[in-house]
């Protein structure tokens, strides 16, 4: 009795949906077989290569150990920068040098049980709490606003006090946008090519949410969102007209944000030339470039650097890879991003191999999370972008941003048990 063959599909490196359909001849194989290879265009939500394989019914699923462990290298690397660029401050602030340390390592605790919760959740069930979550997401930071409520720290209200601890729900709300919106992209379909009954509906309920979080006010965090919400759609199938519509259409608001508010607006200033303002808004970015600076190649060494001493401000939450730099130098700074590169790169792979669109995007959503994050701190510590508040994934001083880091972390280890090993 000849054996049926099952059919599976290999996603290719574009992600975009298409709207063709094209067959190549048959193909040899190595053994002296032929195979049947299409490229099938017809299925809107991907473009894949497909042709049969005899093992795929074997194969088992597996949980992605590769994502695991660059998580718990790039939280052990930021355990030990929080505790090195922290030590001094705590010990004049709460008389205790790793006060900062030991809080980051009660976090990590919680956020490891969130990862494993999350990477053992079916994705279905994730799915069935995508707009829950996303409410409840939004109602914390709705109740930041609220005088007397909402913790003000530096002018800005964006903590709520619960007990001994303090949360961010602007951090919190990230979860329930990208399970919103990876909800939405598999829903729609090739219907978000209709701008007002496809594209607009998510732009107007993310746009409500980043409109609250500007209002605390958190810049960074919201401009974060707004990118991973458009390269959600993009990648989703949306019309590059449409994107670009919109971008056109946030410039005034952009500029009415910076230039109509003296802080954001010196902030632009100093950002251009931090140099006309060294002991005010260019301080900051002048005491990371002297960090990094001084690190050289190699480093100063572990626990000896010097721009922690009360000249660099918040080194162990922004500025925590201007204090690496200075101390693992050069190759230890490039070492900690080619392990987020390869976060992001591994993240990308599992989303190629997802066999569901919802699950796609979910883990294309992480990837964009992470990859954002990053690309804005390393841009604001060398000068590039105007400083933002946005923290190092995984490595920063945080709670709420680790929490949710470990549970995006959770969120592609659930996507790859979906998959067939890579």
């Amino acid at each position: 009795m000849r054996r049926r063959r099952r059919w599976r599909a290999i996603p290719c490196c574009c992600l975009r949906p298409a709207r063709a359909s094209t067959c190549s001849p048959t193909t040899r194989t190595a053994g002296g077989g032929s195979r049947s290879m299409c490229m099938s265009w017809a299925d809107p939500q991907t473009m894949t290569l497909r042709w049969p394989d005899a093992g795929a019914a074997e194969r088992p699923r597996h949980r992605d150990q590769t994502i695991l462990v660059l998580t718990l290298l790039l939280v052990a690397v930021g355990l030990g920068m929080i505790y090195s660029a922290s030590g001094v401050m705590a010990y004049k602030r709460f008389g205790d040098p790793s006060y900062f340390l030991k809080r980051q390592m009660l976090w990590l605790v919680f956020g490891l049980v969130c990862l494993l919760a999350v990477a053992r959740t079916d994705l279905n069930r994730l799915r069935r709490w995508a707009v829950p979550l996303l409410f409840l997401g939004a109602l914390g930071v709705v109740l930041v606003l609220i005088p007397g409520v909402g913790v003000t720290v530096k002018g800005a209200r964006r903590w709520l006090r619960i007990g001994m601890w303090t949360v961010q729900p602007s951090e919190l709300v990230k979860v329930g946008i990208l399970l919103y919106l990876a909800h939405y992209l598999a829903k729609k379909g090739s219907r978000i090519t209709d701008f007002w009954r496809g594209f607009v509906p998510p732009l107007v309920v993310v746009g409500a949410i980043v409109g609250l979080i500007l209002i605390e006010p958190d810049m960074g965090t919201a401009a974060v969102i707004g990118l991973v919400t458009l390269g959600l759609l993009f990648v989703g199938g949306a019309r590059l007209g449409h994107l670009l519509l919109i971008g056109l259409a946030a410039l005034p608001v952009l500029y009415l944000l910076v230039m109509r508010v003296s802080y954001r607006r010196q902030r632009i200033l100093s950002f251009l030339d931090p140099w006309s303002d060294p002991t005010g808004s260019g301080f900051q970015v002048i005491q990371s470039f002297l960090a990094l600076g001084s690190g050289g190649v190699s480093g100063v060494g572990l626990g000896e650097g010097r721009q922690k001493l009360f000249y660099l401000p918040e080194p162990h939450t922004d500025f925590v890879l201007s204090a690496l730099g200075e101390e693992a130098g050069f190759l230890g700074t490039i070492a900690v991003l080619l392990l987020l590169g390869w976060f992001v790169a591994r993240g990308f792979a599992i989303a190629l191999e997802a066999d569901d669109p919802f699950a796609r995007y979910l883990a294309l959503g992480v990837c964009f999370f992470v990859g954002f994050h990053t690309l804005i701190n390393v841009g604001v510590i060398t000068g590039l972008l105007p400083t933002k508040g946005l923290t190092l994934p995984f490595v920063s001083y945080g709670g709420s941003s680790l929490v949710v880091n470990m549970i995006g972390t959770g969120l592609l280890i659930a996507v790859s048990r979906h998959r067939p090993p890579i």
